[in-house]
């Protein structure tokens, strides 16, 4: 829980504030940019809300935050923001939300699909969003692009009984039921296809769904500098 005492001293006065634990992982900022921005290595609240919707987003980005590191100086409905996770994207593609700590804030996504839905990367294990996951149907398969972004795996495992499935070089410590092995494509099923890119890790994935969606991990991030995509190479 965020503590107001180890606020940054660079919030605006108001109710949402960001302290001092903040990993810079830029969640909050991408989940509620009217209201979140960078100040050199951490996140700070720059605006307070001024409508129900931004007031919404910012609790939004509360829920999400890996290291509890945004708090409120008065109450607001956590319930709803909580409960607003998967957030749909476009289709049958949904943002999770719940960040992990121990994933440094990486974002998850499943695809919700006839065949079994698709869980990209693992969120934290919050009774909250493993409840919404059980209404929308389950995982069926969890795709892990590297060995950063595995977080909870095991609690949703054993939960949900899902298939995993990651890189043998990035492997170690995963007891994933399935491997991929060396560089060439992997067709997964007949809309999900691993393409392996080597680079941030040795056994990065990227996965790409019915060649529309691209879940790239840690391969690829928008540049604020460059103003588009860059890729990493470690």
């Amino acid at each position: 829980m965020a503590n107001p005492k180890r606020a940054y001293s660079e919030n605006v006065s108001g109710t949402f504030f960001v302290d001092d634990t903040c990993i810079d992982c830029d969640l909050c900022r991408q989940i509620a940019p009217a209201v979140f921005t960078e100040d050199d290595d951490h996140s700070i609240v720059y605006r307070q809300p001024e409508t129900p919707i931004e007031a919404h987003r910012a609790a939004m980005a509360l829920v999400a935050c890996p290291t509890g590191s945004i708090g409120t100086r008065s109450k607001i409905d956590i319930k709803t923001a909580a409960a607003a996770y998967p957030e749909l994207i476009e289709e049958n593609v949904y943002f999770c939300g719940f960040a992990s700590p121990n994933s440094y804030g990486a974002a998850s996504y499943i695809i919700l699909r006839p065949e079994g839905n698709v869980l990209i990367d693992s969120p934290r294990f919050a009774r909250t969003l493993v409840g919404r996951l059980e209404e929308l149907g389950g995982v069926s398969l969890m795709v892990f692009s590297h060995r950063d972004d595995v977080a909870d795996h095991e609690k949703f495992h054993e939960h949900f009984e899902c298939r995993r499935i990651v890189h043998r070089a990035d492997s170690r410590g995963i007891n994933a039921e399935e491997l991929i092995d060396g560089q060439d494509l992997l067709a997964l099923d007949k809309d999900l296809l691993v393409v392996p890119v080597p680079g941030h890790t040795r056994g990065h994935i990227v996965l790409l769904y019915r060649d529309k969606y691209l879940f790239t991990g840690d391969h690829l991030a928008w540049s604020d500098s460059r103003r588009g995509l860059i890729a990493f190479r470690d």
